[in-house]
Protein backbone atom coordinates (compact mmCIF):
# COMPACT_ATOMS: atom_id res chain seq x y z
CA UNK A 1 0.00 0.00 0.00
CA UNK A 2 3.06 2.63 0.59
CA UNK A 3 2.87 5.30 -1.78
CA UNK A 4 4.78 8.15 -2.08
CA UNK A 5 3.10 11.22 -1.96
CA UNK A 6 4.46 12.75 -5.34
CA UNK A 7 2.80 10.19 -7.56
CA UNK A 8 0.20 12.40 -7.53
CA UNK A 9 2.26 15.25 -8.42
CA UNK A 10 2.61 16.74 -12.06
CA UNK A 11 5.97 16.90 -13.86
CA UNK A 12 6.70 20.29 -15.86
CA UNK A 13 9.19 20.90 -17.83
CA UNK A 14 10.82 25.15 -17.45
CA UNK A 15 13.61 26.21 -18.43
CA UNK A 16 14.50 22.91 -20.33
CA UNK A 17 14.45 21.25 -16.40
CA UNK A 18 12.34 18.89 -15.15
CA UNK A 19 9.98 20.10 -12.06
CA UNK A 20 7.57 18.75 -9.86
CA UNK A 21 4.19 21.16 -10.06
CA UNK A 22 3.47 22.04 -6.00
CA UNK A 23 1.84 18.76 -4.72
CA UNK A 24 -1.98 19.30 -3.31
CA UNK A 25 -2.86 17.79 -0.05
CA UNK A 26 -6.45 16.66 0.26
CA UNK A 27 -8.41 17.50 4.05
CA UNK A 28 -8.36 14.69 6.43
CA UNK A 29 -11.73 14.40 7.62
CA UNK A 30 -12.58 13.20 11.21
CA UNK A 31 -14.02 10.00 11.53
CA UNK A 32 -15.38 7.94 14.77
CA UNK A 33 -12.05 5.37 14.55
CA UNK A 34 -9.22 7.89 14.27
CA UNK A 35 -6.83 7.05 17.05
CA UNK A 36 -5.39 9.49 19.43
CA UNK A 37 -2.24 9.77 20.87
CA UNK A 38 0.22 12.18 22.77
CA UNK A 39 4.01 12.49 21.05
CA UNK A 40 6.96 11.03 23.09
CA UNK A 41 10.49 12.67 23.22
CA UNK A 42 12.50 13.32 19.77
CA UNK A 43 9.56 11.46 17.96
CA UNK A 44 9.15 12.34 14.80
CA UNK A 45 6.06 12.07 12.12
CA UNK A 46 7.99 9.36 10.09
CA UNK A 47 8.15 7.05 13.25
CA UNK A 48 4.18 7.87 14.16
CA UNK A 49 3.63 6.80 10.49
CA UNK A 50 5.79 3.75 10.33
CA UNK A 51 4.21 2.59 13.77
CA UNK A 52 0.68 2.90 12.73
CA UNK A 53 0.77 2.52 8.67
CA UNK A 54 4.11 0.25 8.53
CA UNK A 55 5.40 2.83 6.36
CA UNK A 56 7.31 6.11 7.20
CA UNK A 57 5.85 7.25 3.50
CA UNK A 58 2.61 8.78 5.16
CA UNK A 59 3.68 11.13 7.69
CA UNK A 60 2.35 14.45 5.81
CA UNK A 61 -1.22 12.56 6.96
CA UNK A 62 -0.68 12.67 10.52
CA UNK A 63 0.64 16.39 9.73
CA UNK A 64 -2.64 17.21 7.70
CA UNK A 65 -4.93 15.79 10.14
CA UNK A 66 -3.07 17.87 12.98
CA UNK A 67 -2.46 21.50 10.85
CA UNK A 68 1.17 20.70 11.45
CA UNK A 69 3.20 22.83 8.85
CA UNK A 70 6.82 24.05 8.84
CA UNK A 71 8.84 23.89 11.66
CA UNK A 72 10.59 21.37 13.76
CA UNK A 73 11.16 18.46 12.57
CA UNK A 74 10.78 16.77 16.35
CA UNK A 75 7.61 17.01 17.77
CA UNK A 76 6.68 18.59 21.37
CA UNK A 77 6.75 15.66 23.58
CA UNK A 78 3.05 15.37 24.88
CA UNK A 79 1.02 17.05 22.14
CA UNK A 80 -1.93 15.41 21.06
CA UNK A 81 -2.07 14.09 17.53
CA UNK A 82 -5.18 12.55 15.95
CA UNK A 83 -3.62 9.49 13.85
CA UNK A 84 -6.66 8.64 11.31
CA UNK A 85 -7.68 5.07 11.09
CA UNK A 86 -5.36 2.90 8.63
CA UNK A 87 -8.76 2.11 6.95
CA UNK A 88 -8.68 5.58 5.86
CA UNK A 89 -5.30 5.39 3.82
CA UNK A 90 -6.61 4.66 0.34
CA UNK A 91 -9.62 6.68 0.74
CA UNK A 92 -6.97 10.10 1.39
CA UNK A 93 -4.76 8.72 -1.25
CA UNK A 94 -8.00 8.64 -3.87
CA UNK A 95 -8.55 12.66 -2.66
CA UNK A 96 -5.18 13.33 -2.93
CA UNK A 97 -4.61 11.92 -6.70
CA UNK A 98 -8.28 13.37 -7.76
CA UNK A 99 -6.91 16.96 -6.09
CA UNK A 100 -3.60 16.54 -8.67
CA UNK A 101 -5.10 15.52 -11.57
CA UNK A 102 -7.32 18.85 -11.34
CA UNK A 103 -4.51 20.99 -10.78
Amino acid sequence: MPSSRYKYTKKIKRNKKNVRKPTLYPKIPLRDDDIYIFSRASEKLEHISYRFYNTPEYWWVIARANNISKGSIFLKPGRQLRIPNSTSITEILNSMEELNSLY
